[in-house]
């Protein structure tokens, strides 16, 4: 035990040390700052609504419910923040697919480096206010059809162009933070904001499975094994998060003088999930931004009663309680897995055939060039099509385990969350012994 003692202290004095000559603390601090100025913000309910009819109605409505879990809180307490990341995350979505498509966009991407990256990100910033302007058009609609929920005596055209300038403003706001986190503090911003999203209803969960519970020995059984099942399910998540495909590379020999140089064996790794919570993320953007063009198409009161069915028929196939809804989000995660494997630049099976036979390695019993490539492209095609899949299927264990047990207060808490949260934490840290290790890296080369 005494030998544990100056082990322990020599950790916390080497993490002492990290954190000052890094400047990672800097990094955390400032990340923590963009956090709490965020949740501080979410708390700031937009003049003139009353918020205790809206989060009544929020408190029924699975589809509120959902949507809230990823603004925390803001949206059922019609904040500043009601809109929270989403127009943001839906807005690089949009652009990410449109690059593919547009060849203008695409050489901005690959030829114009560092310059292009910067016009396609302020592109993405220019489609963030329009979406953010089109959402809080809907939202503030559904709001003053709501009995009650606007303050008396306020003019709706002033409430209208007053609500929706706050809520964009909101968006800008928060898009604004994200790429702060991004740039200057520790992890990917927008991913950092919606893990602080989940993590703060996660009080609200427990309160109520509590409540759902109390005095009920069938229920408290079942809500054990659904603790298991949400533990087993983020243990498998880091597994898969951690995996990876090792392909196998030989150096060519060569012979200077009387020295063999080369012929050394190494691997290159291919994770399993190489667009990590990304595909999740985007997926569940995806399908928010059908639902609330379908709201809004709604609230127009249309005559036609087959159109009316016909728009009621779609909004229930996508609220998180129909089995519609899973198919697709399960067929949206797998297509947007192949799709994120294919713009990353360490998966591109031609790029790495051409660097291979440029610096005369190879794959063992394969052929440089177009061979290599095929054979990357085939083992890249199976590596992605068992992430995809594992990563659908993970999606909707939780959520069926809900339905099993009967309890259906973790539902915001579902696979969809739980993989966005391990899958940022993850991130978080290995962010973070990245930094470590680079500047750790430049001390020892300094001196």
């Amino acid at each position: 035990m005494s030998g544990g003692v100056p082990n322990q202290q020599q950790l916390i004095q080497s993490i002492a040390s990290n954190l000052k000559a890094s400047g990672l603390k800097r990094k955390l601090l400032y990340t923590l700052g963009i956090i709490l100025l965020f949740r501080f913000g979410a708390q700031l309910p937009i003049f003139g609504v009353n918020n205790a009819v809206f989060q009544s109605i929020a408190a029924q409505s699975n589809l509120i419910g959902f949507l809230d879990m990823f603004t925390g809180g803001a949206l059922g307490k019609v904040s500043i923040f009601a809109l929270g990341i989403g127009p943001y995350i839906t807005s690089s979505i949009i652009m990410q697919l449109v690059t593919v498509i547009v060849p203008y966009l695409e050489r901005l991407q690959k030829e114009e480096g560092e310059a292009g990256r910067r016009k396609i990100a302020q592109i993405t910033r220019q489609f963030c206010v329009i979406l953010a302007l089109f959402q809080s058009f809907v939202f503030v609609t559904i709001l003053t059809k709501i009995p009650g929920s606007i303050t008396h005596g306020i003019s709706p055209v002033m409430f209208y162009a007053g609500a929706m300038a706050t809520l964009t403003a909101g968006a800008v706001l928060v898009m604004w933070f994200a790429e702060l986190i991004t740039e200057r503090g520790i992890g990917n911003g927008g991913s950092m904001l919606i893990f602080v999203g989940i993590i703060s209803g996660i009080p609200l969960y427990a309160s109520q499975t509590k409540t759902l519970v109390m005095g009920d020995p069938g229920l408290q059984l079942n809500l054990v094994f659904l603790l298991l099942v949400f533990i087993a399910t983020m243990i498998f998540i880091i597994i898969f998060q951690s995996s990876v495909r090792k392909v196998p590379i030989v150096s060519a020999r060569k012979q200077v003088g009387n020295k063999v140089y080369g012929g050394q064996s190494t691997n290159i790794p291919f994770k399993l999930n190489p667009g990590g919570v990304m595909p999740i993320i985007f997926a569940v953007a995806i399908l928010l931004f059908p639902t609330t063009v379908l709201s809004a198409v709604q609230q127009l009161k249309m005559q036609n009663p087959a159109l009316q069915s016909l728009l009621q028929k779609m909004t229930l196939f996508l609220s998180p309680d129909s089995p519609g809804y899973y198919i697709t989000f399960f067929a949206l995660i797998v297509l947007l897995t192949f799709f994120y494997a294919s713009i990353i630049p360490s998966m591109q099976p031609k790029e790495i055939a051409n660097n291979l036979k440029k610096y005369g390695s190879a794959i063992p019993g394969i052929k440089p060039g177009k061979p290599t490539a095929d054979k990357l492209d085939e083992i890249l095609t199976r590596i992605t099509f068992i992430g995809a899949m594992a990563l659908g299927i993970i999606a909707l264990i939780p959520t069926v385990a809900s339905k099993l047990t009967h309890i259906t207060t973790f539902q915001g808490l579902g696979a969809t969350s739980l993989i966005i949260m391990v899958g940022v934490a993850l991130d978080f840290i290995n962010q973070i012994k990245t930094h470590m290790l680079a500047k750790n890296y430049e001390s020892f080369l300094q001196q």
